[in-house]
């Protein structure tokens, strides 16, 4: 059994129990949350509660949960873009429809096998063996740079930058609509949806501070090319920031109601550049991923 245990904090009181224990640990259920609560199994302030309970600033909420069951990941021989290569990191350039780590219904076919199989046994182990090297990550339909971490001290190097928010992270997309400023700046939290779990939204609530800078390249009859530099790395951030303004990704099936163009097929959104200083030599680094052939396409069209 692992057990799981936190004090409430303040842009968490008045949630329910559920939600706010889904919350903090999004690798658990909602509807799991629920049977443990209804089993007597969670705690507040070592008292067992119900369902409607709302926490307080300064509860301590805990319970225990088996150990989920972890299935062998297996290395793969997939081909690998690689932008760069050395001791301590790879870039790679992830293609359209690759899900970068195992997750329920993606346990082969992913980055992470094609990375063991690649790296053998250079890989940073700090984020388990569902993640190995995977020090940040970019959507299944998001192409582009992606840095992986092939041992510890690298991990906690770029780790580091990421969370000072000095990785330099530059994606292309298009959008729909034609947006009038030249460039803009989005500042609204992100967490998850009040609404439908599935989703990320703007929510001032609970959400975690989520900025994203944007410039236009290039406008088009109905559509905006942008530039979008990201100074923090929220879940889904670009797609829920843009969309929240009124201009949703091209392609996007989670966050536009829009039909794309073409008979597109996925989001058109480009992990095009990133920079971050090398975990040995201290120097800048930065790598730059080529549009896909895909999105080169759609731009020609239009």
């Amino acid at each position: 059994m692992n057990d799981y245990g936190f004090i409430c904090q303040d842009e968490q009181k008045d949630l329910r129990i559920d939600r706010c224990i889904a919350d903090m640990y999004e690798d658990i259920s909602r509807s799991y949350i629920q049977k443990l609560i209804k089993d007597g199994a969670v705690f507040v302030n070592d008292k067992a509660v119900k369902a409607s309970y709302r926490v307080s600033l300064g509860d301590r909420i805990s319970f225990s949960a088996p150990e989920a069951c972890i299935p062998d990941i297996v290395p793969e021989d997939i081909p690998l873009d690689i932008l760069y290569e050395d001791d301590d990191v790879l870039v790679v350039n992830k293609p359209k429809g690759m899900v970068v780590h195992p997750a329920f219904g993606h346990y082969s076919g992913t980055l992470v096998n094609a990375l063991m199989y690649h790296c053998r046994d250079s890989l940073s182990g700090i984020n388990g063996v569902m993640r190995p090297g995977i020090v940040h990550r970019i959507d299944m339909d998001t192409t582009g740079a992606l840095l992986v971490c092939k041992n510890d001290k690298a991990h906690l190097a770029i780790a580091g930058q990421l969370r000072e928010h000095t990785v330099n992270r530059v994606y292309t997309t298009l959008v729909h609509g034609v947006i009038k400023d030249e460039e803009g700046r989005i500042e609204a939290p992100i967490g998850r949806s009040e609404k439908d779990r599935k989703k990320m939204a703007v929510n001032y609530r609970t959400g975690k501070e989520a900025v994203t800078n944007y410039k236009v390249i290039k406008r088009f009859d109905k559509y905006t090319l942008l530039e979008c530099r990201l100074e923090t790395g929220r879940t889904h951030q670009i797609r829920v920031h843009l969309s929240s303004i009124g201009y949703p990704v091209v392609g996007d099936e989670l966050y536009c109601s829009l039909k794309p163009p073409c008979k597109l097929k996925g989001q058109t959104l480009h992990a095009g550049i990133i920079g971050f200083i090398h975990p040995t030599s201290n120097e800048y680094m930065e790598f730059c991923a080529p549009l896909p052939e895909y999105f080169k396409e759609l731009l020609n069209k239009l």
